[in-house]
């Protein structure tokens, strides 16, 4: 009796597992004829994600005068001394990098520079009101996408 019961469950969680990975599939290239039909232009404007939209200002160590632009992306543009490759470092984060930091973390007790960074805006249709420290907490997130801040 047991067996049946464990070998049900098992071709459950199997069925589950091929449903999820054929979602996955499908969003993530699908047929060619899905690929043209999203992007022709009466349905790319309609299904496009909304763009990135950031005002950054940069405040380093007493003495150090702030550093200040705007960025904006799809296409790169504003005051960002180089918007193309901020925009690429952006645009390729699939989770966002403005967002509260897990709760339970464990912080390293590092602080790699004395720059912060606050940043205001939108990065894909999310409002984003943060400040960016470059270390503790923060060390990863700036690791990842502190050359935007540079």
């Amino acid at each position: 009796m047991r067996r049946a019961r464990s070998g049900g469950w098992c071709l459950l969680v199997t069925v589950l597992c091929a449903v999820l990975i054929t979602a996955c599939g499908s969003g993530s290239g699908g047929s060619a004829s899905s690929r043209t039909a999203s992007s022709s232009p009466a349905t790319s404007s309609a299904a496009k994600k909304p763009g990135i939209s950031l005002d950054v200002t940069v405040t380093g160590p007493a003495g150090v005068a702030a550093r200040h632009w705007t960025l904006r992306c799809d296409p790169a543009g504003g005051t960002h001394p180089r918007p193309a490759a901020a925009c690429h470092v952006l645009q390729a984060i699939r989770e966002n990098p403005f967002g509260p930091l897990p709760k339970g973390i464990m912080c390293p007790m590092i602080v790699a520079g004395a720059e912060k960074a606050t940043v205001t805006g939108t990065w894909h249709g999310r409002k984003v009101d943060t400040t960016i420290f470059d270390g503790g907490c923060y060390l990863a997130r700036w690791a990842k996408i502190g050359q935007i801040f540079n």
